[in-house]
């Protein structure tokens, strides 16, 4: 039967999985889910089609290859936000829903990035999922050791991000058990998704390993020739993402302007490498309208980030999913990284309801403007061990020494040796204490540090909040992964079908785009087939 009126129109367009006939009758725009259309003479009794509109169920949105290749439904993935944010219950709850999770293990000693492992591969066995492997310039070791452990332990995904430039250890993971398949194709059994901001860098994660890189670990042992000269032959990464402006490290990229910048590079690069790697698309993704222009600009997949640690699942305290619900897309600011400090690195946060971002800014502010803490005026010094170290400050260096001597086996004691011995760096390390803690106390809830929580988020969770004023996921308690993943899948597949309705001429009443949250009964209705 012919279904007219806004809610009905409305209700059409939202069952994805369902083709959609729109026509006009007794002077307004009507629709079926059923029936057939024929060109040519019209019958006697038929209405005047204005519009098919096939069916576009979530996962079809982006690179069918991507979810053939990751064993998929959904072209959706949660990135791996450090400190166990990303937990073992968010990776668990994208598996159930038939996306990709990652462990948040940076930032975590390597025996409880070990027990999630244990946990995961009990849990999930052969469903997809990965685990993170962060950039550490200050901690060469801290890296190796992970890749060690993946090795052992044979995580065959691993997420890689803030990555500046390739590293031994990295290759090596990508490189390790490389061999010719019986087709006499090159097999690499460890795959890595690599999140990027920068095109310099894109470039090297969509190009072969380097070859010095190749040739060490050739040296080493690690490698025999025959493997480094297939290793040649295959991209660093099989998966991209963009990242653009985010929580977290980010580089405040647009994704309107990098999404395609990387687009063109993999064009420039497929015909000089004869392959071409996926490129996916992060940050800003908290609505079905942003996932939809994501997967209109070209993503093979989008992936979010701010929105999970806002969910249950998240490895993170009810405190902060409250301070998450209450964020708005200017309640955000650039913090100093605790792992990049030095380097000027900065990461996006929360500031409503947390002074960290002003405080992290002002210790770096005094470790370029010093030569050593007893450099510091006494009144700042002063300041500084009341307000955020709580301790005199050899207290905090005298536990900061500690924790680099124990560190997983001691391979970072070169850490504390230099401290000893160069002011500066222990002015440095001292500091990095304090922004490593605040991301700590605000996952653990500790409720004397609260205006310490380094809480970090993108202008994503704004939009979320916005979005789902008004509906059952503006309560915190009701924000599940899974419900959130689906809604944008779906959202976006909605959106695609009204633009391809408009394309054909329909017009179309005001209204027919709300596309407020629904449960997941109500999804489960739209993605079933007639």
């Amino acid at each position: 039967m012919p279904i007219s009126g806004l809610e009905g129109l409305r209700r059409l367009f939202h069952r994805v999985g369902s083709p959609l006939f729109l026509f006009e009758k007794d002077g307004q725009l009507a629709a079926s889910d059923a029936g057939s259309a024929s060109f040519g003479a019209q019958p006697s009794g038929a209405l005047c089609l204005k519009a098919f509109v096939p069916a576009c169920r979530p996962e079809a949105l982006g690179d069918p290859s991507f979810l053939a290749d990751h064993g998929l439904r959904y072209p959706y993935a949660a990135g791996s936000m450090a400190n166990g944010i990303a937990s073992r219950e968010l990776v668990e709850a994208m598996a159930r829903l038939g996306g990709l999770g990652f462990f948040g293990a940076a930032g975590l000693p390597l025996a409880e990035v070990e027990a999630a492992i244990d946990r995961l591969q009990q849990s999930l066995g052969s469903k997809p999922h990965g685990f993170n492997l962060i950039f550490s310039p200050n901690e060469t070791g801290l890296e190796a050791a992970l890749v060690d452990l993946y090795l052992r332990r044979e995580v065959t995904l691993i997420e890689a991000s803030a990555y500046l430039d390739l590293t031994l250890p990295l290759v090596r993971y990508r490189t390790h058990g490389i061999r010719r398949g019986p087709d006499g194709s090159v097999l690499a059994p460890n795959r890595i998704m690599a999140k990027v901001s920068r095109v310099e860098v894109a470039e090297k994660f969509m190009s072969p390993p380097p070859e010095r890189f190749l040739k060490a670990l050739v040296d080493a042992r690690e490698l025999t020739p025959e493997q480094a000269s297939l290793a040649a032959g295959v991209p660093m990464a099989q998966d991209v993402t963009a990242e653009a402006d985010s929580g977290g490290h980010t580089d405040n990229r647009p994704l309107v302007t990098l999404l395609p910048a990387l687009l063109a590079l993999r064009a420039r690069l497929r015909s000089k490498h004869g392959f071409a790697p996926r490129i996916g698309a992060a940050g800003g993704i908290a609505t079905p309208a942003s996932a939809a222009a994501a997967f209109a600009m070209g993503a093979a997949y989008v992936m979010t980030g701010s929105v999970n640690q806002a969910c249950a699942e998240s490895g993170t305290c009810p405190r902060v999913r409250e301070l998450l619900a209450q964020c708005g897309q200017a309640d955000t600011a650039m913090a100093p990284a605790a792992d990049m400090f030095e380097m000027g690195v900065k990461v996006q946060v929360l500031k409503r309801g947390t002074m960290f971002a002003m405080r992290a800014a002002k210790l770096y502010d005094l470790y370029r403007a010093h030569d050593s803490f007893d450099a510091i005026p006494a009144d700042q010094r002063a300041a500084l061990e009341r307000d955020l170290f709580r301790a005199p400050f050899a207290e905090i260096w005298a536990q900061t020494k500690s924790f680099f001597l124990q560190r997983d086996g001691g391979f970072a004691a070169a850490q504390a040796a230099r401290g000893e011995t160069e002011p500066k760096h222990r002015m440095a390390l001292v500091f990095r204490w304090y922004l490593a803690h605040a991301s700590r106390w605000a996952n653990a809830g500790e409720p004397t540090r609260q205006l310490d929580y380094q809480v970090w988020c993108g202008p994503a969770m704004g939009a979320f909040n916005e979005w789902t004023k008004g509906s059952f996921l503006e309560r915190v308690q009701e924000r599940r992964a899974g419900t959130v993943a689906l809604n944008l899948l779906v959202g976006a597949a909605a959106l695609w079908r009204l633009d391809a309705a408009r394309r054909q001429g329909a017009a179309l009443p005001a209204g027919l785009d709300d596309l407020s949250p629904k449960t997941l009964t109500e999804l489960e209705a739209c993605l079933e087939k007639p």
